[in-house]
C-alpha cells in the first residue's frame, strides 16, 4: 500500500545525482581518489585517526572481529537486540556469540550488569550497538573491558555524529563499524565505514579490504607504483567511487539534517511522554543524538496486541517498523539457549514509529494522534 506517511524518506536532490554523474565521467568508478576524500571526512568530523571504506557495514564488523583477533574457540559478548549482523560477524570468524540483556524498555541498549555476569575464561571481546543512534553506558562498558582485558566493537550503523560525554560514538572503543545502506542517516544504497584510533588495526583492516594487496589499482594507475604483493588473506571488501561521491554529499547534509531530527525527537516527546501505558527509550538523553529511528515500547502488553496496533496505524496510512526481531530467537542461534527477558519483552512490544527531518509539526501530530487512538482502542 503507498502510506500517507512513510517510515523514513530518502534525503537524496541532484547534488548526489551530480556527484554520480561527475565521477562516472571522471573516467574512475573504483576504489580510489572519492574514497580517500570521504574517509578524511570522517578523520575530521569524529576527530579520529583512521578511518577506512568499505562496501557495507556488515564488512566493516567482520573486519573489526579480524583486527580484535577473535578467532575459533573465543567468546563475543554481544545484544540481541540488534540487526543479525551484529552477531553474525562474530560467528564469521569462527568465534561464538553470547548473548546479553538490554537494560529495559526505558533503556534499550545492551546492560553492562548482563555483560559482566555472562563473561568467562573464553570471552575477548564485546560488541556494542548504540540503538537509534543513542549511546550505550560505555563508562561502565569500558571499565568491564579493561577490568577483563577485553576488546570492544561500536556497531555505530545508527549513530553517525552521536556522542557520549563529548566523543563521537565509534571513537569510544577499540574500532567501530558505520552504515551507508539505504535507509540510513548516510546513505548511498551500500557503503560502510571502519574507524580507529589504533595504527595496527587500521593497517590491518586496510589490507584485508582488498585481498591482503600492498597496493591499490588507483595507486598503480597513478604510477605510485608498479606492482604489488599479498601479504594476508584477504577479502574484496572495497567500496567503490561512485558510492564514495554520494556519501561525500550525504555527510555535507548530516549535520543540518540531525539538527531537525532533534526537534522532531522532541514534539515527539512532548506529545507522547505523558501517554499512559508508554515507554519512550532514551526519553532523558541529554546527549546530541543522530535520532536514526523513533522507537516506543508498549508496556503491560503483548505480541498480539502490538501488532493490532501497528495494523491500526497503517490502515491510518501511517508506516511502522519493529527494530527488531531478537537475534537469540531466530532457528541459527537458537541452539545457544539464550534466556533474555528484556530483550523478550521489548522485541514483542517495540512499535517504530516515522522519523525523518522532512516530517512537519502536523504529521508528527497526525502519527500521535493515530498512535494514542490506536492504544486506546486496544485497551
Amino acid at each position: 500500500m503507498a502510506y500517507k506517511i512513510p517510515l523514513f524518506n530518502l534525503n537524496f536532490d541532484e547534488r548526489e545525482a551530480q556527484a554520480a554523474y561527475d565521477t562516472i565521467m571522471s573516467g574512475w568508478i573504483s576504489t580510489g581518489p572519492k574514497n580517500s576524500e570521504l574517509e578524511q571526512m570522517f578523520l575530521d568530523m569524529w576527530h579520529v585517526k583512521y578511518a577506512v571504506s568499505m562496501s557495507n557495514c556488515t564488512d566493516a564488523l567482520h573486519v573489526c572481529c579480524m583486527v580484535c583477533g577473535f578467532g575459533p574457540g573465543d567468546e563475543v559478548i554481544c545484544p540481541s537486540l540488534t540487526f543479525a549482523a551484529s552477531c553474525n560477524c562474530i560467528r564469521y570468524v569462527g568465534a561464538t556469540p553470547v548473548f546479553a540483556d538490554i537494560v529495559g524498555p526505558d533503556h534499550i541498549n545492551i546492560d553492562p550488569a548482563d555483560i559482566e555476569r555472562k563473561i568467562t575464561p573464553k570471552t575477548k571481546g564485546i560488541v556494542v550497538v548504540h540503538m537509534a543512534g543513542f549511546p550505550c553506558k560505555m563508562d561502565e562498558i569500558m571499565a568491564i573491558a579493561k577490568k577483563h582485558n577485553l576488546k570492544v566493537i561500536e556497531d555505530a550503523c545508527h549513530g553517525p555524529l552521536s556522542e557520549y560525554k563529548g566523543h563521537k560514538l565509534g571513537t569510544i572503543g577499540d574500532c567501530a563499524a558505520f552504515s551507508f545502506f539505504s535507509n540510513k542517516n548516510i546513505s548511498t544504497g551500500e557503503g560502510g565505514m571502519f574507524i580507529t584510533n589504533n595504527e595496527e588495526m587500521a593497517q590491518k583492516a586496510r589490507l584485508i579490504r582488498s585481498h591482503g594487496m600492498s597496493t591499490m589499482s588507483y595507486q598503480r594507475a597513478s604510477g605510485h607504483a608498479t606492482t604489488y604483493d599479498i601479504t594476508c588473506l584477504g577479502y574484496n571488501f572495497r567500496m567503490d567511487d561512485i558510492r564514495a561521491a554520494i556519501a561525500i554529499e550525504q555527510l555535507k547534509k548530516l549535520p543540518g539534517d540531525l539538527q531537525t531530527r532533534e526537534k522532531v525527537r522532541q514534539h515527539y516527546v512532548d506529545r507522547l511522554s505523558k501517554l499512559e501505558g508508554v515507554a519512550i527509550p532514551f526519553a532523558d538523553n541529554q546527549e546530541f543524538t543522530s535520532n536514526y529511528i523513533f522507537p516506543v515500547v508498549l508496556l503491560n502488553s503483548t505480541k498480539e496486541r502490538r501488532d493490532k496496533v501497528r495494523d491500526y496505524m497503517h490502515a491510518a496510512g501511517v508506516q511502522t517498523s519493529v527494530h527488531y526481531p531478537a537475534a537469540h530467537r531466530f532457528s541459527t542461534y537458537r541452539e545457544l539457549g539464550a534466556v533474555l527477558p528484556q530483550t523478550e519483552y521489548v522485541t514483542d512490544n517495540e512499535i517504530t514509529l516515522p522519523m525523518y527531518a522532512a516530517l512537519t509539526t502536523e504529521q508528527v501530530d497526525f502519527i500521535c494522534d493515530t498512535f494514542e487512538k490506536a492504544v486506546g482502542e486496544m485497551d
